[in-house]
């Protein structure tokens, strides 16, 4: 009986936080990762450069700080321009959906998802991605709806409230 308790209210709360199968990266690892760099840096490996980057970008877009998010998607739109091999080039653009999708800009994060699925229709994390959005949009908007239903029916209940007491002092 508590199992089935608690897992009513995990399904709750996972409506109302936005529940998603995108994993989150903590502090620690982001600070590796800068010391990774910050090491290649000094090195003359540019394919040691572009992978340790790449780390670190993937660590800030799937960070729970929004300037850390906001640092990784400024980093992938600078090394976009770089040509780079088709799949390195797939690679940063959906670490991109994945930066936009945490910042809460879903359309711009579901254009990068398509335009992932163009380069490889049947890769499975950007259509979990695009599944991920899709539910996303879903839950918010039946979320609007039910605000705007309650907003309504407040509405309506103050009104007839309102009626009542106004025919009642008129008795």
């Amino acid at each position: 009986m508590e199992a089935k308790i608690r897992g009513a209210f995990e399904s709750v709360g996972s409506f109302f936080t936005g529940g998603d199968h995108i994993p989150w990266c903590d502090r620690d690892i982001i600070t590796g990762c800068e010391r990774e760099v910050a090491e290649a840096a000094e090195g003359d490996s540019e394919e040691l450069k572009r992978d340790t980057i790449m780390r670190l970008s993937w660590a800030l877009v799937h960070s729970k700080q929004p300037e850390d998010v906001q640092r990784g998607i400024a980093m992938l739109e600078a090394s976009l321009a770089n040509s780079s091999p088709p799949l390195l080039q797939r690679e940063k653009i959906y670490l991109l959906a994945v930066g936009y999708y945490r910042s809460g800009e879903y359309s711009r994060s579901r254009q990068l998802v398509d335009q992932c699925l163009e380069i490889a229709p049947d890769w499975r994390q950007a259509l979990v991605l695009k599944k991920t959005l899709e539910d996303r949009v879903a839950k918010g908007m039946l979320i609007h709806g039910v605000i705007g239903i309650g907003i309504a029916a407040t509405a309506v209940g103050l009104i007839a409230g309102g009626i009542a007491a106004a025919l009642a002092r008129k008795k």
